[in-house]
């Protein structure tokens, strides 16, 4: 079992002397092509490497990049179809195009609105009666127009009025509580657990629990109306004129001090000025650097399993990053292009680095993952393996009582088969990529779901083929792959003693889709 995470151990974040006595990164940065970041990426990294004499991993096979670069970018494993059109293409420029079209299409944009829903709309019992899709409906929306992100960002902390009118106040209607709304925006947008000041001066810090309620003040004032029992217009949110102090979304260890920034200096403002406008400027502008260095560690953990500082959300001096000045480059490429998220997500997706294969090499067997030797081995995230099945086997059918309580609006979040299926595998958030967190229960709810065991999938993907070219389809359609001669044979021995070789491809498929490379991400 994983030891639970000590941040507040570890330290606060000490930005303000090193950043406030430095000319602002997207100044002094001039943007490079994506081409040109790949290629800076993969120098940095090399060059530790070659310091650390740690030779790396070969370049990683088509069909291993293939189903890589489709879990990170469109959230699950290609077609069958698409497997073998990108491993028949012989296009020099096949990977790069790939890149591109999936980062334009609408399973990207999905795929990173599941992701932000997670870091952003909490579950708490209290917020169990907000509605979820319109918000992720409204960030999906942001990612497919490609919004800058810090625009983004700023949409979120400025949501005001009703949810049916702007459904980027389900961020604070879901936080409910003073505290969760400063902890979220600490570590999503900080990148940092500031909660750790909340109760107490930091023992191992200069950090200050007045520290923490000067960022907490610039949200005291946000009354955030969720749904009631008997409540019949939309859920809203607003900004009141002051603080008011007998608030039931206040904590005991509530302290009432002036707004100031984090590790930063008290804005000019009067009393009864807006005051999320002003948290804003300061944390969206073009020139903060804590915004974009926890948006690029977080894309960077995305991609390759953790981040350049790890854990994502724990940027500060006392846990250092591995690879610092590539830290310090691709937040300032963040900022001098414009916080474009595809722009970023495609330099590390085309880097050497990125691209290398999972399988060691003599020489960095034994070398930790934040080398970047070679890449590590990820577990598909709920949402990942269910979108995953669903490309092999079909959309499964919404139970009737969830269409029921949705039509009738007795449940906001109804759960449908996926929501069922995420409930059932969801583990710890702040857990490794690489840590495989599912037991028994989810192991045998897939190897004995009827959908699982039900020949009809195996029979539709390959209906007209041949069992030579019916077992090569199952493998891309599951593995992203053709079989190995030694498995295609294997494959057709099953098929050839069955009495119903229909039936034994749906066995085949069975075996290939409870296989643990079918929920890895390699």
């Amino acid at each position: 079992m994983r030891p639970a995470p000590f941040y507040c151990l570890l330290g606060l974040l000490v930005w303000a002397g090193s950043v406030s006595a430095a000319e602002p990164a997207a100044s002094r940065a001039k943007a490079l092509t994506s081409a040109e970041l790949s290629a800076r990426i993969d120098k940095l990294i090399n060059d530790n490497l070659a310091d650390s004499n740690i030779p790396p991993s070969s370049r990683a096979t088509d069909s291993e990049f293939l189903r890589r670069v489709y879990l990170d970018l469109a959230g699950r494993i290609p077609t069958a179809e698409e497997a073998k059109t990108f491993l028949d293409s012989v296009d020099a420029e096949k990977r790069s195009k790939l890149v591109d079209n999936l980062l334009a299409g609408k399973d990207y944009a999905r795929h990173f609105a599941d992701i932000w829903q997670g870091l952003l709309i909490s579950k708490n019992t209290d917020a169990r009666r907000v509605q979820r899709p319109p918000f992720t409906d409204w960030i999906t929306t942001q990612f497919e127009k490609n919004r800058p992100y810090n625009e983004v960002v700023r949409d979120i902390l400025t949501a005001t009025g009703p949810q049916d009118k702007n459904p980027a106040t389900t961020f604070w209607l879901t936080q409910v509580t003073v505290d969760r709304m400063t902890d979220t925006i600490g570590k999503v947008f900080l990148g940092s657990q500031i909660q750790c000041a909340q109760c107490h001066n930091h023992p191992f810090t200069g950090w200050k629990q007045d520290e923490y309620w000067g960022m907490a003040a610039f949200v005291m004032k946000v009354a955030a109306r969720p749904p009631g029992n008997k409540q019949t217009t939309s859920p809203e949110v607003r900004e009141t004129p002051k603080v008011v102090k007998g608030k039931k979304n206040l904590p005991e260890s509530v302290k009432f001090v002036d707004a100031k920034f984090f590790g930063g200096a008290k804005p000019k403002v009067k009393e009864t000025d807006p005051l999320r406008p002003v948290l804003a400027d300061w944390l969206c502008a073009s020139d903060n650097p804590y915004l974009a260095k926890a948006t690029v560690n977080r894309l960077w953990a995305l991609m390759f399993g953790r981040g350049l500082v790890h854990p994502v959300d724990n940027i500060n001096d006392t846990n250092p990053a591995s690879h610092p000045q590539l830290l310090d480059e691709l937040t300032a490429q963040f900022q001098a292009g414009g916080f474009d998220l595809r722009a970023m997500l495609r330099a590390m997706a085309l880097s050497e680095t990125y691209q290398r294969s999972s399988k060691p090499v003599p020489g960095n067997q034994e070398v930790l993952s934040e080398a970047y030797a070679r890449m590590p081995i990820k577990v598909l995230t709920p949402e990942q393996l269910f979108d995953s099945i669903v490309t092999v086997l079909g959309t499964p059918d919404t139970p009737a009582a969830a269409k029921r309580a949705a039509a009738q609006k007795k449940n906001p979040n109804a759960a449908g088969p996926r929501q069922q299926f995420l409930a059932l595998f969801e583990g710890d958030p702040d857990a490794d990529a690489t840590e495989y967190l599912a037991g028994i229960p989810q192991v045998l709810s897939l190897m004995n779901s009827p959908r699982m065991n039900a020949p009809s999938a195996a029979v539709r993907l390959t209906q007209g083929l041949g069992n030579a070219e019916a077992v090569d389809k199952l493998y891309l359609a599951t593995l992203s792959r053709r079989p190995t001669g030694e498995e295609r044979e294997k494959a057709l021995k099953v098929v050839r003693q069955s009495d119903t070789p229909r039936q034994a491809l749906g066995d085949v498929l069975w075996a290939l889709m409870n296989s643990t490379a079918f929920a890895s991400n390699y």
